[in-house]
């Protein structure tokens, strides 16, 4: 059904929204969903924490997190918005996935230079369809009470009349402080042109929270700090026009230690689904995961026990890199299963312990009549995704990073042929943790 708010809910005066309390994060809390949710590293601000620690203390909390389909894959970055789903449920609450059917036909701006391209409802469709069966490896979905359920904004938001959606909740957001957001102002300040659709997103936003809290009683949007803005729009419009508690809650905004975006590699985007990304390449992602990262990490996407990880923190030198093996051993059991998990971890050690090859590692299929025609290290490397560029790959070789069957070839331009095929495969690594098999087809 859709949303029907009452004549004289839009006109009385909203109550005021407590501003969030920044350092309410550093308090002790009594909740298991807060305390965990602390110690393993999730919480960048909370809207009312005294409020929600005590919700959660004493009741079941239920609470969302909203997926766009943008891609036919979720990749790396939404992998801590799952884990928090995850850890939602784990402390006995219940957490409902949103699918944005209906916010992907506008696009999210937060954090974006530009406005996405628009997306046919097929498409959409298709990505929504690709995307879900991730989230049965991370949640249990069912009847019960804090069983997980998934939605579909589309469901509401498409049986909303621009009229209608604009006198009912445009009456409860103002330009000033919309304005006022930093995904608005820093695309602004860019002197980036922001369409009126998309500056209706975090209307629709808003929307989804309080279908969710009258249809669910969901009282509780978690999402990434870029969402910080969204979100309090949300827990507004909820206590101003049904006079109901409601909570946001944020992550911080993750990048590795050297201060790359998460999930950005070389070879693209760390897709979820293995038809984009196979096990092996996800788990060697994991296990090149820098020294400084593995306890942080660790803590975020994994269950390990968080005194087993203060123990595999303090590792250092070339103990490390068990750690890191651990981790992504973990990491790709959770998506990926555990017998997915062992051929990767067992491929890894063939290739770069043994010095074999394996069914199991990446592999770029190559026409036969180009590698019998020659083709040039550099541009192969690139098609391998072992570097961004031929002039990257170049530089590589000459430092001695680029290897052909496990021997370093200081010369980007030499000409791979048929002659460098070993058992109908060619050995192509670069440095010592990224290795893809070349294949003629």
């Amino acid at each position: 059904m859709p949303l029907e708010i009452a004549p004289s809910a839009v006109l009385e005066p909203a109550p005021t929204v407590p501003e969030p309390d920044p350092m309410s994060v550093d308090t002790e809390f009594k909740s298991d969903l807060l305390r965990t949710m602390q110690a393993r590293g999730y919480i960048h601000q909370i809207t009312h924490p005294v409020e929600l620690d005590e919700a959660a203390s004493t009741g079941t909390v239920t609470g969302y997190i909203g997926f766009d389909a943008t891609a036919s894959s979720l990749h790396v970055g939404s992998l801590i918005q799952i884990m928090m789903l995850r850890r939602l449920q784990q402390a006995g609450h219940k957490p409902i996935v949103l699918m944005g059917g209906g916010t992907t036909k506008v696009g999210d701006p937060t954090d974006k230079d530009q406005s996405r391209p628009l997306l046919s409802e097929a498409q959409i469709q298709s990505n929504i369809d690709s995307i879900q069966a991730v989230f049965a490896k991370f949640l249990t979905f069912g009847d019960g009470p804090t069983d997980a359920v998934m939605v579909n904004n589309a469901d509401w938001l498409d049986k909303l009349g621009y009229v209608q959606f604009l006198r009912e909740f445009g009456v409860h957001f103002t330009i000033n402080r919309m304005l006022s957001f930093e995904s608005v102002k820093l695309r602004l300040e860019r002197e980036q042109p922001m369409t009126f659709l998309e500056f209706n997103y975090m209307l629709m936003q808003a929307t989804d929270f309080l279908e969710l809290e009258r249809n669910f009683g969901c009282v509780l949007q978690m999402g990434g700090s870029d969402q910080w803005g969204n979100i309090l729009n949300g827990v507004e419009l909820i206590r101003r026009v049904d006079q109901k508690p409601s909570f946001g809650l944020t992550t911080p905004l993750l990048s590795t230690a050297s201060g790359q975006k998460m999930g950005k590699t070389v070879g693209g985007a760390v897709w979820l689904n293995a038809d984009m990304r196979s096990p092996y390449d996800y788990w060697q992602f994991w296990r090149n995961t820098e020294d400084a990262d593995v306890g942080r990490f660790m803590r975020l996407f994994t269950d390990l026990p968080l005194e087993e990880v203060a123990r595999y923190e303090a590792m250092e030198g070339a103990a490390i890199n068990d750690a890191k093996k651990v981790l992504a051993n973990e990491a790709t059991r959770m998506l990926h299963g555990q017998a997915a998990a062992d051929a990767a971890a067992e491929a890894a050690r063939v290739a770069f312990e043994v010095g074999s090859v394996s069914a199991d590692m990446p592999t770029l299929e190559v026409a036969a009549a180009d590698l019998e025609a020659g083709i040039v290290l550099a541009a192969l490397a690139v098609d391998a995704g072992l570097a961004t560029s031929r002039g990257e790959a170049r530089r590589l070789a000459q430092g001695g990073g680029l290897r052909i069957n496990d021997l370093a070839e200081v010369d980007g331009a030499r000409i791979i042929s048929r002659g460098d095929l070993v058992d109908g495969v060619i050995k192509l690594a670069a440095g010592k943790k990224k290795l893809v098999l070349i294949k003629p087809v």
